[in-house]
């Protein structure tokens, strides 16, 4: 690729990034990928923490770079191809010193380790992909906190086993994954998809403060008030 086609890609992914301020912490996102899933840099001070690093692992890195910003750590909302496609080249490129964990539940694992053939499949190319490298399970957590990032877990399985969204109360934001979407919720008709648990998961969304602020993995955001019609309508349906 040449330095102006490069250009223009950074241009064009510059423009597409949305930067919301809260309380103690900048958000930024990225559609990224064929998919365009949603990869966000949660930023505080120099410190950054990316949830669903997608598919531009060289987009991602240059842009940590360019911010002058220090990578604490990833997580993923859930395991599919589109929304950690980054991580192992990620996890490479920085070495083994720095290497950044990548925080999922491994309920998705079977998920991960089929990553590659997954994509061939949805993008209709093969391509190579890094396996990742180190992860955290968050099967059994609850809250956590890197660096000086603390919010909470919300196991909310459905979409896929192991599906989680990450709340952050001080900041009134949550990052839905493909659980839930502006106006509509994520795919179910997956054989290892659960109807019962989805149901569940939604049900937990609803009990959150309505003003919360939903970043969800395709698309724009929205607010758990915002979603708690169509919410109820697809509990209904499933």
């Amino acid at each position: 690729m040449g330095s102006q086609d490069k250009d223009s890609r950074w241009m064009r992914f510059r423009r597409m990034a949305k930067n919301v301020t809260g309380k103690n912490m900048k958000i930024l996102k990225y559609p990224l990928g064929q998919l365009q899933a949603n990869c966000y840099f949660l930023i505080q001070g120099s410190d950054c923490l990316i949830i669903d690093p997608a598919d531009d692992a060289s987009f991602i890195a240059e842009e940590l770079q360019r911010r002058r910003l220090k990578l604490v750590g990833m997580l993923a909302t859930h395991g599919h191809f589109d929304h950690i496609l980054a991580v192992g080249e990620m996890q490479a490129s920085l070495g083994k010193r720095r290497v950044p964990y990548l925080h999922v539940n491994q309920k998705d694992q079977f998920l991960i380790d089929r990553m590659e053939e997954t994509a061939d499949h949805f993008l209709g190319f093969k391509q190579t992909i890094l396996p990742v490298d180190k992860i955290i399970n968050l099967e059994n957590i609850y809250s956590i906190r890197i660096s000086n990032f603390k919010f909470e877990i919300i196991h909310t399985p459905g979409h896929t086993p192991g599906s989680v969204c990450f709340y952050f109360p001080e900041e009134s934001v949550i990052f839905t994954g493909d659980t839930l979407f502006k106006g509509a919720i994520g795919r179910y008709d997956f054989s290892y998809c659960s109807r019962e648990d989805f149901k569940k998961s939604l049900k937990k969304l609803l009990k959150l403060p309505k003003k919360t602020t939903v970043y969800p993995g395709h698309e724009d955001m929205t607010t758990v008030e915002n979603e708690n019609q169509s919410v109820l309508q697809s509990i209904n349906r499933l």
